[in-house]
């Protein structure tokens, strides 16, 4: 039995002090600085009872049997298929692309047994690949890479594409049928009752204690926990001592319409007009048969509270600086503390895997 601190109430918080409850009897405090549980996967009703992404769109997906199998003691599913289009030339054609998306972009004709002939005389051959320009263009050539991807990307982090690493989309997914999921995943759903309540029934445990509205740095030297549990920046706990990582940030404009249905599904993007990178319409996600509508426009800048790491060469080599610092009493978790960009399933995962 021991004592643990986990900074943040997130996806990443709640698994490991459920861990440390459950497997070493562990009394456990999560100190959280938001007013709430749940993190960026933090969701709420609308006046009219339409559950509310706060900070974006998540959609859980895995192939992880375990990690599944964990999620499921703590909600059951709401079955989902996400879908997503891309607004190009005043048209919503499906993404990733796919049979569909090509012949609507081209106005042509081609089937699932010929429509990668057109990529493989457009695609270029780059004697190495350095940037996401590359990577992209490698695979389907210049017009789909201006068309639908060069301003998204630039939009969404802040530089240009041939200043990106390739590891930012190491593959673009061709489907040659008309598959138009967005994932492809073993296991796709939405928690039933939401992520909110999924994590709070995760934390719902006798010896996992909440305290929300609360700075770590406020309570770090009041306490002695046996170890500690960092799900915040990693460049924030030691003070910044090498210089700040840089992150991206994202913000929302909200609008609650009298309408029934403002666009025909769940995420629609926007990469060459308009300064928002996609809009989301949430009653997608549950098919909530109500009258009006809530709708999100999805902004990417650079200075607000950080939420997804910038992994260029620099980056990375100021993070292994101070992943380098010898501290036994503190383990760092979660897409910020890690400085990678991980999926829900990812993080989940890698907690389930953890020594603890």
């Amino acid at each position: 039995m021991g004592n643990y601190v986990v900074v943040g109430a997130g996806i990443a918080g709640a698994v490991i002090a459920r861990r440390l409850a459950e497997e070493k009897n562990g009394r456990v405090w999560i100190v959280e600085k938001r007013s709430h549980i749940g993190g960026y996967c933090y969701d709420e009703r609308s006046e009219d009872g339409i559950l509310i992404h706060r900070y974006g769109p998540h959609i859980f997906r895995t192939d992880s049997a375990k990690v599944w199998s964990f999620l499921s003691c703590f909600t059951q599913w709401h079955d989902y298929q996400h879908k997503v289009l891309t607004n190009v030339n005043g048209m919503n054609l499906p993404m990733p692309i796919n049979l569909d998306t090509v012949n609507g972009y081209l106005g042509s004709h081609y089937t699932s047994e010929n429509v990668m002939e057109y990529f493989e005389r457009r695609r270029t051959h780059p004697e190495q690949i350095r940037s996401v320009k590359d990577v992209v263009e490698s695979q389907i050539g210049p017009e789909f890479y201006h068309a639908f991807f060069e301003k998204y990307t630039e939009k969404q982090w802040g530089m240009p594409c041939d200043a990106l690493p390739p590891e930012i989309v190491a593959r673009i997914p061709i489907r040659t049928n008309r598959d138009d999921r967005y994932f492809t995943h073993r296991y796709q759903a939405l928690p039933k009752d939401g992520y909110t309540r999924m994590i709070a029934n995760i934390l719902s445990h006798p010896d996992i204690h909440v305290l929300l509205n609360t700075d770590y740095e406020a309570v770090r030297r009041a306490v002695s926990p046996d170890h500690t549990y960092y799900s915040g920046p990693i460049d924030e706990y030691y003070d910044y001592r090498y210089g700040k990582l840089p992150y991206r940030s994202v913000s929302f404009q909200f609008e609650t319409l009298p309408i029934n249905r403002y666009q025909p599904a769940a995420v629609v993007n926007y990469p060459n007009n308009y300064d928002y990178t996609r809009i989301t319409e949430f009653k997608h996600f549950y098919g909530r048969m109500v009258s009006g509508t809530v709708i999100a426009k999805e902004f990417s800048h650079a200075g607000g509270d950080p939420a997804y790491p910038i992994p260029t060469k620099e980056n990375l080599a100021l993070y292994e600086k101070y992943a380098a610092i010898p501290n036994s009493s503190v383990t760092f978790i979660g897409r910020l503390g890690a400085y990678s960009y991980y999926s829900m399933d990812q993080i989940v995962e890698k907690i389930l895997d953890m020594e603890i």
